[in-house]
């Protein structure tokens, strides 16, 4: 059952993107239910877009809360603290030509985003970071992901 009071809102558009997204990536997080009240506490749009999917099957997560302040606190930090962090749109326009030609951006889930000409920073200073940037390895499979990119 759904968090009754969640003041987090998923926009029509939202659902839809995330549905898109999804049938691309496949289900990534699972939905999170709590042991103390038996709501969902994360991914309530998740649960709307696979709805929107037609999915009748979805991973579902329990999580213990030692009180109900506890939960509540974690129902609004989920999508409370992605407002802390910023998206670097410059950097993901830079690293796009280095994807494939397929690569559909609406499956980003960025809102209105457009691919600039590379003309349109500053010569070297983005160009640079992209170009310096070292492979990242997974610290439990110990793969290596990420070509070094071209020089720009």
């Amino acid at each position: 059952m759904k968090f009754p009071n969640n003041p987090n809102r998923h926009s029509t558009e939202g659902i839809t993107r995330l549905a898109q997204i999804m049938l691309y990536q496949g289900i990534r997080h699972p939905i999170v239910v709590s042991n103390l009240s038996s709501l969902i506490t994360k991914g309530h749009g998740r649960l709307e877009a696979a709805l929107a999917n037609g999915w009748t099957e979805f991973p579902v997560e329990f999580q213990d809360y030692d009180n109900i302040d506890q939960q509540y606190a974690d129902v609004i930090a989920d999508n409370a603290i992605a407002r802390y962090s910023e998206l670097d749109l410059k950097m993901i326009n830079l690293e796009i030509p280095e994807l494939g030609p397929d690569l559909d951006i609406d499956l980003l889930g960025l809102k209105d985003f457009k691919i600039e000409p590379l003309d349109n920073y500053e010569e070297g200073k983005l160009k640079g970071k992209l170009k310096n940037k070292p492979p990242m390895t997974c610290p439990e499979c110990g793969h290596t992901f990420g070509k070094k990119p071209a020089n720009i």
